[in-house]
């Protein structure tokens, strides 16, 4: 990665990058010839930026509604601090339904996404959590509708000024 400077961003970085996002499975030759420039232009610019560590994966997105996790939470977690993160993010990890997690500043000190089947489900994740005794304090926000969906393109666009 690029140790939290940023790294500058094109146009055609920026139409490169929108056009695998809208489109993950083109190829690298429909890509070329979409974006007008040459196959080794653009197999260049996605290994540098692979490389720069902008493009963290060609992966699909995954939506674990589709898959049954309809209920989508927010934790935040209080932790002993004489454990430490290191354990707890270990102790999350092992836990499916933990989607992220971050360590956070303010009154609680990691803020985690997680998911579940149902309510009733999210209650069976919510203390899989907490029964490490590294965690003291869990509070938990339900999310009822998402208004805006994960997104970075608008991010790539402003980044190359466009």
């Amino acid at each position: 990665m690029n140790g939290g400077q940023g790294v500058q961003l094109d146009d055609l970085d920026a139409r490169l990058i929108e056009l695998f996002a809208e489109e993950p499975r083109i190829g690298v030759l429909e890509c070329s010839r979409r974006l007008g420039v040459a196959r080794g232009t653009v197999q260049a610019r996605l290994d540098k930026l692979v490389e720069r560590g902008v493009i963290a994966g060609f992966g699909p997105d995954i939506s674990p509604a589709a898959i049954g996790f309809a209920v989508t939470s927010f934790v935040t977690l209080e932790i002993s601090q004489r454990h430490g993160h290191d354990p707890v993010a270990a102790h999350l990890t092992a836990i499916p339904e933990v989607l992220e997690a971050h360590t956070i500043t303010g009154s609680s000190d990691l803020l985690c996404r997680i998911v579940a089947r149902s309510n009733t489900d999210l209650q069976r994740v919510i203390d899989q959590i907490v029964s490490y005794e590294g965690i003291t304090r869990a509070s938990t926000i339900i999310a009822l509708a998402e208004q805006i969906p994960y997104r970075t393109l608008p991010l790539v666009r402003s980044a190359a000024g466009r």
